[in-house]
């Protein structure tokens, strides 16, 4: 029997992705926004209630648990297609795919909503429901830190029935295990591409202003590249943004528990996955991972495709393998 959610949270390795807040049928779960620090010595980060009074160990949290579920061995055996892609009209952080994807299945009809995240100014983020084509906009660029994005799924599922969800490779994971065992609502299944994430507190309150010096209000990019995190900041003057980095072994160490334990860097359990390693500059790496997403893709309009994007899977698999390294359970650790 897999381990309930509770187990998952007192061991430090909940990734807080919103999943189990959104399928109990009980509401005795609920994962606060500050749930992300994963500090298993100090449960006040979560809002209990009356979770030990009204669970009905129904276990239908432990079935959507992304933790529970465990690491696909070999996250590159469901490759249906690797390409380079880049949107047409849209202007992104890399190549803008997902935002492509979404606008254009939006404005066909293939899709009534999707769950997300956006950022404010100060780069704090919160998960939302996007509706239309133009919410899409509020969305676009890649953010570093987490929020339980599937608790959006509760409200999202009683009112659409053609769901997009766009989230990192734990959050796809619960998706697509919500569509498998309990939901048909959920239509496509977008990964995104990820390492490693930060609480808001270590970016934004430390990494940014502390170990590299720079004002958040004017950082409007951030990014991992050639061993090294980037953010650039904006110039008075129109020029191109002003780079900054800091080797990416000074920031690693602060980034959330779970993500110290995660053996999926692509988003195996996506329909699509979507990231820029593995692409040129200025074009995103496409996966399609199974017939859902092929489908889902071959709608899409405004996406130009490269079939041999450089530097190719080969970077992909070296950062995969790097990720497996540094989290694979210690010898006599449980994981």
């Amino acid at each position: 029997m897999p381990p309930k959610i509770v187990e998952v949270i007192e061991g430090g390795v909940c990734t807080a992705c919103g999943a189990c807040e959104a399928v109990c049928p009980v509401g005795a779960v609920h994962v606060e926004l500050e749930a992300d620090r994963r500090d298993p010595n100090n449960l006040t980060y979560y809002v209990h209630g009356a979770a030990c009074e009204v669970c009905e160990d129904c276990l239908t949290c432990s079935r959507i648990c992304p933790v529970a579920d465990g690491f696909p061995e070999d996250e590159f055996d469901n490759l249906r297609s690797f390409r380079g892609g880049k949107s047409e009209q849209l202007q992104g952080q890399d190549g803008a795919v997902v935002s492509t994807i979404l606008k254009s299945l939006f404005e066909q009809g293939e899709i009534d909503c999707a769950v997300g995240i956006k950022r404010d100014e100060n780069w704090g983020v919160k998960p939302f429901i996007l509706t239309k084509a133009s919410d899409v906009d509020l969305s676009k660029g890649t953010k570093y830190t987490s929020v339980p994005v599937l608790a959006q799924l509760k409200e999202a599922m009683k009112k659409y029935n053609k769901i997009a969800v766009v989230g990192v490779p734990c959050q796809a994971h619960a998706a697509t295990l919500m569509r498998d065992s309990m939901t048909d609502r959920i239509v496509l299944v977008i990964g995104i591409l990820c390492m490693e994430s930060f609480t808001d507190e270590a970016l934004c309150g430390n990494i940014i202003p502390n170990i590299m010096g720079l004002d958040i209000k004017k950082v409007v990019k951030m990014d991992f590249g050639g061993g090294k995190f980037w953010a650039y900041t904006k110039n008075g003057n129109g020029e191109e943004p002003e780079p900054h980095s800091v080797p990416i072994k000074e920031v690693a160490p602060l980034a959330r528990n779970p993500c110290h334990h995660c053996l999926d860097y692509t988003a195996y359990y996506a329909d699509i996955s979507v990231g820029s390693v593995g692409a040129p500059d200025g074009w995103n790496s496409v996966i399609v991972r199974n017939e859902i997403g092929e489908n889902y893709l071959n709608k899409v309009k405004g996406i130009v495709y490269d079939d041999d994007p450089k530097p190719g899977m080969f970077l992909i698999k070296k950062l995969a393998d790097q990720k497996h390294k540094n989290n694979a359970p210690k010898e006599g650790e449980a994981h």
